[in-house]
């Protein structure tokens, strides 16, 4: 072999051999503690469970149970209450919608109640077992419950909320309790026959008021209030026909949006 063609060849070799230096790859980069993978991030913005099963006892021994739904110690307090044969249940969507806004909210099962919604009443069952009284006023109990639970949990008094037959109760508890600052009363009406009537509980009513029914309703409620001193009341009439008790706050109803502005307003409005 001559010296120009082995010197060729060499050249060739050379340059292979830089060629395949060049193609090499570093080593993949492993994963350090320092360098958490993203799936661990992910995991810190998981919400917390919404709501808490709690219950306590009312004043003849009954065990309340209800849903509380915490937003912050130092937030505002609605205490919920629900109409004939319902529960707690009445209230999950609205209680969140409420939590949304910064309201921590207690959802009651009363023991006049039931499972209109599909969900057992825990407290009606209890009650029922023991033999306890299980008429609209009988609840009366249970909303004081409720309404001295949340007010020593969250020290400061609590707007208590009612629908239906419950709406009536937080009328006539809450013109007394010094632990009610504000009612919110959907659909009351006159349901307790001669035991006891909602206009008499109403003539010391001091405090700002919410009530709120269908069209057809209202004018019952004028009725109810008619001729009392209440300047503090706001009545809220809907345009359409309108939804008896606090169902007219859920999704589907159909001026459900109407109903919201004018509790949000009055919401607003006592702040």
């Amino acid at each position: 072999m001559n010296k120009s063609l082995l010197s060729i060849l060499t050249v060739v070799m050379v340059s292979f051999c830089l060629a395949c230096q060049t193609e090499k790859k570093d080593p993949p980069k492993q994963v350090t503690e320092k360098e958490p993978i993203q799936a661990i991030d992910t995991v810190k913005t998981v919400p917390s469970k919404p709501f808490e099963s709690i219950s306590f006892k009312a004043s003849d021994g009954l065990e309340i149970s209800a849903d509380l739904y915490h937003h912050s110690d130092d937030g505002p307090v609605i205490v919920l209450c629900h109409q004939a044969r319902s529960n707690k249940e009445e209230y999950k969507e609205i209680a969140l919608k409420l939590q949304a806004r910064g309201y921590n909210c207690l959802a009651l099962d009363q023991r006049s109640g039931g499972n209109l919604l599909g969900v057992d009443n825990e407290t009606a069952k209890r009650a029922a077992d023991q033999k306890l009284g299980t008429e609209y006023l009988d609840a009366q109990a249970d909303v004081e419950a409720g309404i001295t639970y949340a007010a020593t949990k969250y020290k400061k008094p609590v707007i208590l909320l009612g629908s239906s037959y419950s709406a009536s109760l937080a009328l006539m508890i809450g013109a007394k309790d010094e632990n009610v600052a504000s009612i919110i009363a959907f659909s009351p009406g006159e349901y307790f026959g001669k035991k006891a009537k909602v206009r008499d509980a109403l003539s010391g009513l001091k405090k700002p008021c919410f009530i709120t029914s269908t069209k057809q309703e209202a004018k019952d409620i004028e009725k109810m209030t008619a001729g009392l001193n209440l300047k503090s009341v706001e009545q809220f009439v809907p345009e359409t026909a309108g939804i008896h008790g606090a169902k007219a706050l859920w999704e589907k109803a159909a001026d459900q949006k109407e109903y919201w502005a004018a509790l949000d307003k009055f919401l607003e409005s006592i702040k």
